[in-house]
Formats: structure tokens, sequence, C-alpha cells
């Protein structure tokens, strides 16, 4: 029995190729793919949200019935936060998600990734990016009073 670190190899754990190990491995990318859909999922409720509120309050304010407002900046603003939240909420998922990725396709589990020179795709990146491009469309348009 050998220590690996008087052996100089100080890794955080040993990483053996077997069965096991690599079904492991494809639970932990699939955990991790939950995750980030599930991120996704907020992000468009924010997004979502935010431009409802907007739209919302928008058509009410146009009533007969209905006399002013103490705030009436409130809503836009507030709606306008919730976009811009959900937006960040899309890039920072993004890069956790990217960062685990890499961790899990390098290093020592690079032999029990199994994968291939071309690798493994996933329509998540396309799907958290379009999404991106609508929320930053649906911030500017409610910026600018587009809608």
């Amino acid at each position: 029995m050998s220590d690996p670190q008087a052996a100089g190899n100080f890794d955080r754990f040993a990483v053996n190729a077997t069965a096991d190990s690599h079904f492991s491995w494809l639970r932990t990318q699939l955990a991790l793919e939950s995750t980030m859909l599930a991120w996704i999922r907020t992000a468009v409720s924010l997004i979502g949200f935010g431009f409802a509120i907007v739209q919302f309050f928008d058509r009410f304010h146009e009533l007969p019935a209905v006399t002013t407002v103490f705030l009436p900046n409130a809503s836009w603003l507030m709606g306008l936060g919730l976009i811009f939240c959900g937006v960040l909420v899309l890039v920072v998922a993004l890069w956790e998600y990217r960062w685990t990725r890499r961790y899990l396709n390098s290093g020592n589990f690079a032999a029990i990734a199994g994968l291939t020179k071309k690798g493994m795709h996933t329509p998540v990146y396309t799907a958290a990016i379009v999404l991106m491009l609508i929320g930053i469309f649906a911030f500017f348009a409610v910026l600018l009073h587009l809608v």
C-alpha cells in the first residue's frame, strides 16, 4: 500500500475507470444538466413575469375608472428589474455550468468520462443563449418603451 502524497501525487482522490465510476460520472452529468434546466426555467419565469407586470400595469392605467397612482413608474421599474435578474441568472448559471462541465471532463475524470474526440453535445447552451437574447431584447424593449 503506497501513500499518494509520498509519491508526489496530490490529487484529491483516486479515480478508477470502472463501470460503476463511469455510471456515477454519467449521473453527475445528468444532475448538472437538470440543475441548469432548473435555472433556465427560473430565468424564463423572471423574464416573463417582469414583462407581464410592465404590460399589465401599462394597460391598467389606461382604464377610465382607474385613478392616478402614487408611484406611476414603480411597476415599470419592477418589471425591468425582474427582466434584468432573469438575464443575470442565466449568465451566472451558464458560467457555473461551463466551469463544472470542464471540471468533470478534465484531469482524472477524463478516464472515466469515456468521451470521444467529438465530445458530448447538449442543447442547454443553445436554449440558454436564445433565452438570454430574448431577455436582452425584452429589457431594451421595456427600457425604451417599444412595446
